[in-house]
């Protein structure tokens, strides 16, 4: 085995990748902890994998997520300094948000300064992950009263870039009705055909499959504060609220040279097909159903749910009939407010709590309509990108990570603005594409990640 993964906190996104690299990059060992007590892993894991990780001289390359203080690690353990180390963002934590009651603790965020010193590559999620990290050191680093270290910012850069979260889309058309399925073929052209199934509607598809660009080195714009992932971007968002569905003939022809099963356009005019919520219908039943509202968050206080809870009891109040489920995972501390919205929600309520089962999970997104996020926290939002995988619309805050994947049209700058949007949402929404961050879209980037040759040192 070349490859030693490393995963301080196994669980979520963090153990979807770690098994998704170890499954399908070849020559990797895994070694890991239970997704509990964070903080405790944040501290104390490089030790305990100090103990653990055998010596191996076939290693070449160390793949850890950032929860690991790689610099402990390394210390520890010379050997493995001699590797080629990766140090992969999920989050980080100098723009992580803390209560209101609590201070942020200077040490997890140090640690992972230190931890990007020490590795070679540093790969973050999203250009919002690594801007809001990269443009927050100095600042942070304020906070030390004396003898402050100086240019860290511009000494880290130049390793980082940007490498999506792949993420493994399964074969969901068996889960679609049959409106989503009709009207999907209506504006493609074409039938599914399992995991081939494609879902268009999504802008910044065509600006990154003309480019390719879905890993971006942070050093060509040092001083900007952007990177090439997200320059240009408001550009294609602006092209985009003109045409909000771009003509099929249009895609077709840029997307010649890379596909060989062209989408064929139907016999209507595509170039004037547009994201009407009403056009998903097709059938007296579905108009008469009430809008499937979907939040499949983790039921903590950086995913905001009480701006959530708020807006939906407001469309209660004013008699406007929904359904909703309200997915994703609880741990120990849960807030309150869900247990007094399912209670003042109960007669809406089409599934409430955590789905273990992954085709459950999955069926239950493609039953839904809109997804909504209100996170004050997301650096990338897998499961927002799942729903509208599965057909739902999508309304996200213009913040955060949001607006580098969505286009302008599908965000909200305010609590009011959701709630109009959703009074407004009567009949079906849209289905976009998420494709691109799909394992088969960023495989041979993680392989390049994965395979490069070891240092001369070794």
């Amino acid at each position: 085995m070349s490859i030693l993964l490393i995963e301080a906190f196994y669980g979520g996104s963090h153990k979807q990748l770690a098994d998704l690299l170890q499954e399908e990059i070849g020559e990797c060992v895994l070694y890991t902890l239970p997704a509990k007590k964070w903080h405790w892993r944040a501290r104390t894991a490089a030790l305990y994998f100090m103990q653990t990780v055998p010596a191996n001289a076939n290693y070449r390359i160390l793949f850890a997520s950032s929860v690991l203080n790689l610099t402990e690690l390394i210390a520890l353990r010379p050997d493995l300094g001699k590797l080629k180390k990766v140090l992969y963002f999920h989050e980080n934590q100098l723009a992580y948000p803390v209560q209101k009651c609590q201070e942020r603790d200077f040490q997890y965020g140090y640690n992972q300064i230190l931890s990007c010193l020490v590795a070679d590559i540093v790969v973050f999620n999203s250009a919002f992950n690594m801007e809001s990290f990269l443009t927050s050191i100095g600042k942070f680093l304020k906070l030390i009263p004396d003898h402050r270290p100086k240019d860290l910012e511009k000494i880290i850069r130049p390793k980082c870039q940007v490498l999506y979260f792949p993420v493994r889309f399964p074969d969901v058309s068996r889960f679609m009705p049959e409106h989503k399925l009709a009207h999907l073929e209506k504006i493609t052209g074409v039938k599914g055909n399992g995991d081939t199934y494609l879902f268009r509607g999504l802008p910044f598809q065509q600006k990154y499959r003309a480019t390719g660009s879905l890993m971006k080195n942070s050093s060509s714009s040092p001083e900007s504060g952007l990177c090439e992932a997200q320059s240009g971007l408001r550009t294609t968002q602006q092209e985009r609220l003109q045409y909000p569905l771009t003509s099929l003939e249009k895609l077709n022809k840029s997307e010649a040279s890379e596909s060989t099963n062209q989408e064929v356009p139907c016999q209507e005019d595509k170039q004037h097909v547009t994201f009407n919520p009403c056009n998903l219908l097709s059938g007296t039943d579905y108009q008469q159903r009430p809008l499937h509202i979907v939040w499949p968050h983790r039921w903590e206080h950086d995913k905001d749910p009480e701006s959530f809870f708020k807006v939906l009891l407001k469309l209660k109040e004013m008699d406007l009939p929904f359904h909703v489920s309200v997915l994703g995972e609880t741990f120990t501390d849960e807030p309150d407010i869900f247990s007094k919205a399912k209670k003042a929600l109960e007669s809406s309520v089409l599934h409430w709590g955590y789905l273990p089962s992954k085709d459950d999970y999955f069926q239950t997104l493609c039953m839904a309509d809109v997804v909504i996020s209100t996170a004050k926290h997301e650096f990338f939002g897998v499961a927002m990108i799942e729903a509208v995988y599965c057909g739902c619309y999508p309304l996200c805050p213009n913040a955060l990570v949001y607006p580098e994947i969505f286009p302008a049209e599908y965000l909200y700058s305010t609590p009011e603005q959701l709630f109009k949007r959703l009074q407004n949402f009567c009949k079906r929404p849209d289905i976009g594409e998420m494709d691109q961050f799909s394992w088969a879209a960023l495989r041979g980037k993680f392989r390049s990640l994965l395979t490069t040759e070891p240092r001369e040192d070794l």
